[in-house]
């Protein structure tokens, strides 16, 4: 399968623990217009790939300018 790069989103979060992602991570899997998505908390802005629907689970999501 060949991804569409024009439908990948980078977005800076406050996402910051496991605990964090899991509880997010059950509203992203739940949506079938999300294929695919990652939360890289290694990274300092804690990186999350296509959301519009973190905000709704109380956490901070604002797209990365390039």
């Amino acid at each position: 399968m060949e991804t569409d790069f024009n439908n990948i989103f980078i977005f800076e979060t406050n996402i910051k623990t496991e605990k964090d992602k899991q509880t997010i991570s059950e509203v992203l899997n739940a949506n079938n217009q999300i294929e695919r998505w990652n939360i890289d908390l290694e990274d300092i802005d804690s990186v999350e790939q296509i959301i519009k629907i973190i905000t709704v689970q109380d956490f901070k999501c604002a797209e990365l300018s390039e």
